[in-house]
Formats: structure tokens, sequence, C-alpha cells
């Protein structure tokens, strides 16, 4: 296959796996605490083989790659439910929860539940952690306060506090689905606000997210067209020249 065709894939796969990138910001416009991804190219520079005897020497390649996903860390709108349960925390921070597998996760989803056993825990089922362990709380205790420290109270006793973490470098932080992220070194967060009773919302700008998606879309049939050029222009040189009689 020509080296055209192959940077012209190259830039094919890039666009999909953007597209998709794009669609599932699309799909977590309305998700609690989602924040939005964006996709990170690269050139890629291809050697070739070398003839330096020509007048023209060979140039390298250059090929489109994506190279990993970057997070949008803007935070979305403060939504008041009046839920007590509910908690948003306004600027840096991330609640820690406990994994399936036991291993601390943290996220910006605040849709908090009692679950049979009395543990509070996301809307995921993943205990929520206070003072490096899970909440356990009696719903016949009372009403439920959450302060802006993130201390939980009822009329009865006060529970703890919600662990909130930050990061050197939040981009650092994986993904790890249902609005979850590992990272490693958390620090404690100094002075974090919490909102009881709100949520935030997804940062998803949707026209923006729409807009993105039709400017791709364009992008990818523009490279099709190219490619489709391109292989019509190399099956008429093989018949012009195939038709030449030696």
């Amino acid at each position: 296959m020509e080296n055209a065709q192959l940077i012209g894939l190259s830039r094919q796969s890039a666009l999909r796996r953007n597209l998709d990138v794009v669609a599932n910001n699309l799909a977590n416009i309305n998700t609690t605490g989602y924040k939005a991804q964006r996709l990170i190219f690269e050139e890629f520079l291809m050697p070739t083989a070398q003839a330096t005897e020509f007048q023209r020497p060979d140039r390298p390649l250059s090929f489109t790659q994506d190279v990993g996903t970057a997070t949008v860390l803007t935070q979305g709108s403060i939504q008041l439910t009046g839920n007590p349960l509910d908690v948003a925390i306004e600027g840096d921070g991330y609640l820690a929860v406990t994994g399936a597998g036991g291993e601390q996760l943290y996220t910006r989803s605040g849709s908090l539940a009692i679950d049979p056993e009395g543990t509070i825990v996301t809307d995921a089922g993943l205990p929520v952690l206070a003072d490096g362990a899970p909440i356990q709380i009696n719903p016949e205790d009372g009403e439920i306060t959450i302060t802006k420290e993130g201390v939980i109270s009822t009329p009865q006793a006060q529970l703890g506090r919600l662990d909130v973490y930050t990061f050197d470098n939040r981009q650092e932080l994986l993904h790890v689905g249902t609005n979850l992220f590992s990272g490693l070194n958390p620090i404690p967060a100094n002075n974090p606000t919490v909102v009881q009773g709100a949520l935030e919302g997804s940062n998803v700008e949707g026209i923006q997210e729409i807009s993105r998606m039709i400017e791709i879309t364009r992008q990818y049939k523009s490279v099709s067209k190219m490619m489709s050029q391109r292989n019509e222009l190399r099956q008429r040189s093989i018949r012009e020249l195939g038709s030449v009689e030696a």
C-alpha cells in the first residue's frame, strides 16, 4: 500500500477514536460530576530508507498518532436537590470511596444513599469514606447534617468527616469506570467546601461537543475523499502504463 494511503489511514483511525471520545462526552452530559475528555494527538515521523545519491533525498513520513486523553477540569454547575445525602464539592477535591476490590478510589459524584446495612454509599453502591473508614448510620437517629467542612452528624452523634483529597497533577488520575478515578499520592484537601443537598452537574458543553462532532465528521470525509482520489489516480496510472507498447 502506498505511503499516502497509510498516512490517510492513520488520520482516519485517530479521527474515529476522537469521535468515540466526543460521543462519550455527549452520553454523559447529564452524569453527576462527570468531566469531559479530550483526545491528545501528536505527529509521528516514520523514517524511510535512505537514498542520498538522488538530488531529492527521501523525507520522513508524518503520521497522526493519538497518545492519550486529557480531562477538562472546569467545575460543573451546582444544582440544588434538597436531598440531605447529596453533596457537591466546590473547587478542587474528590470524595474517597472503597472500590469493589478494596482499593481506594475517588469521585466527584456526590449522589449518596444508605444501603440496607446502614452504610453511606455512592449511587454505584461503593462505601464513602470518612476519617478513613466507611460511615455507619442508623436512619432512625434523625436528620443527617453535613457541614461545609464535610462533618457528618445526626442529633445523636457526630459520625465523622468526609475524606476529601486533591492531587498535585489531576491529569494523572486514571478513569476506572462509573465516574471513578484512581490516583497515587492523594493529598488531604485543606478546607474543602462541601455543599449539602446539592450535586455538581457534568461540565460537558452540549453545543460545543456537537460542533466538535460535526467538524470531526467533515475531516473524516475529507480524508476519505483524498484517499479515494489517490486510489483512482493509481488505477488510472496502471491502466495507461499497461496500454503503452514496448
